[in-house]
């Protein structure tokens, strides 16, 4: 039976999430215009919105019925979020997301920098209003996690040597930390501190599919469904699941040739490397991987009562694994 987002993940908080939305267009004035253009310009280039979406499910599900702080919440993060986007950008030159130019692409880095800067500094402003002070330790701590991930995934870069496990910490870091932000977060402001642990380790499940899954859609996708070039990752000699895997199912000139790619970096064997990686079985490993993941993140969720909202959260995390079914 095939997902419907809007039913099966959407509906129970359909109606915040529009308001939901209202409030980050709020959020992002500014007395400088640039900060302001730069910023709308960020802002709607914005994906799917899956983490306010998931801060949203995670307060229904711990039983709040009026969610007016957890929409505030909700467009906090995913202003954080944006803030990241923008500095990842800059860090990783890259001209498009999501099939449009991204901000240092339109205007420059320096601008892109600061107005990432600003993003940040803007969702705490709007944190600080929700008046919590756990809350408030969790994110700043978590958003330190978050820059200390990113940066461990640019120490790994052109390193063939990265294990399964400092990649496990990048993604941790770089994409499974804010998901957590945003479930975790949720159940701290609804005061229900029972379930923020089993909807934290949803979140860092889910956020460890996702970015695996991610990761294969590297090798078997295309340009227009991923928003961004294949063999990106590749180019810049990151070390992704699929590549580790690969090396050590392979020997001799194969697993040579996928060392040199990770050490150099640039594509000048793409089409090799994706073959290889392809018939090593990578991918089936990753795949495996993924759905180990998701299974772990849905487990998690049934220390909540039964609720739409619950079923909801599943459903996002079953959606995510049809990407790479």
């Amino acid at each position: 039976m095939a997902i419907d987002f809007k039913q099966d993940i959407l509906a129970p908080v359909a109606t915040d999430f529009a308001t939901m939305d209202t409030f980050i267009n709020e959020g992002i004035t500014s007395k400088v215009a640039l900060v302001m253009a730069v910023s709308k310009h960020v802002v709607e280039a914005g994906g799917k919105r899956m983490r306010p979406i998931m801060c949203l499910l995670a307060a229904k599900a711990c039983g709040v019925q009026d969610l007016e702080k957890h929409r505030k919440l909700a467009a906090t993060i995913e202003m954080l979020h944006t803030a990241t986007l923008v500095h990842d950008d800059v860090v990783d030159e890259s001209g498009l997301r999501r099939g449009r130019p991204t901000a240092n692409a339109t205007w420059n880095n320096q601008t892109a920098v600061l107005v990432g800067d600003f993003l940040i500094s803007r969702s705490f402003d709007l944190l600080v209003d929700l008046d919590n002070m756990t809350l408030l330790k969790d994110f700043s701590t978590g958003t330190c996690e978050i820059a200390e991930g990113e940066v461990l995934q640019l120490q790994s870069q052109h390193q063939p040597e990265t294990t399964e496990e400092t990649y496990l910490d990048i993604i941790h870091g770089k994409t499974s930390r804010l998901f957590e932000l945003a479930t975790e977060g949720s159940a701290i402001l609804a005061g229900t501190n029972q379930y923020r642990e089993p909807l934290k380790r949803y979140a860092g499940h889910f956020g460890n599919a996702f970015q695996i899954i991610d990761d294969i859609l590297d090798y078997t996708s295309d340009a227009e469904t991923l928003g961004k070039n294949i063999g990106d990752d590749l180019m810049e000699g990151k070390p992704t699941l699929p590549l580790i895997s690969a090396l050590q199912n392979t020997t001799g000139e194969e697993r040579e040739l996928i060392r040199r790619s990770i050490a150099t970096g640039g594509t000048s064997d793409l089409e090799q490397v994706i073959k290889i990686v392809q018939k090593s079985g990578a991918l089936d490993y990753c795949r495996e991987r993924a759905k180990e993941e998701t299974a772990l993140a849905i487990e998690a969720l049934h220390q909540l009562p039964d609720s739409q909202s619950r079923l909801a959260l599943e459903n996002l995390a079953l959606l995510a694994l049809d990407r790479i079914q």
